[in-house]
């Protein structure tokens, strides 16, 4: 099992691809429709956080997104539009992403070995604390990979990491 310390730093490093994927793009760029289904780098940053706040809420801290705005971002949300209501800026996004990883460091950083060996139930199954936030890491790292993709569909024809 992968130390709450180590899982921090991974957290960390989905920040950092984020923000290298996200520089230079627009809030206009962040609605982009992919032609196929899927969904704009704006849900699937806004989803990004309702995935953390999953995460924080397992750890006992305090989520990031209020419940109107979360709903938005939700698996088996309708796509977002400019004119969505609650939809959030790309910038905001972003900044809300900063403040989960500093609630997510200081969150794992009070978690011992004996909180992550703790077995909790979550929609129905019972799991470990430690199983359930490496399972929304790798969550997470799913959605973390769309961003390159995302950036390229804005007009960035580059390679940033």
């Amino acid at each position: 099992m992968l130390e709450p310390s180590e899982l921090a730093e991974a957290f960390a490093r989905n920040v950092g691809v984020i923000q290298a994927q996200t520089e230079g793009l627009s809030h206009a760029d962040s609605l982009l429709q992919l032609p196929f289904r899927g969904n704009c780098l704006n849900w699937v940053l806004g989803h990004l956080l309702d995935n953390r706040d999953d995460v924080l809420k397992a750890l006992g801290a305090q989520r990031i997104m209020n419940d109107n705005s979360a709903a938005l971002y939700r698996r088996g949300s309708a796509p977002i539009a400019s004119s969505t209501t609650e939809l959030l800026l790309l910038q905001d996004l972003l900044e809300q992403l900063v403040q989960s990883q500093e609630r997510l460091s200081g969150a794992l950083g009070r978690t011992t070995e004996a909180d992550m060996t703790r077995e909790i139930v979550r929609n129905g199954n019972t799991t470990t604390l430690g199983k359930l936030v490496f399972f929304l890491y790798f969550h997470e790292t799913y959605h973390v990979g769309q961003t390159e993709l995302l950036r390229q569909l804005a007009g960035k024809n580059d390679q940033v990491i």
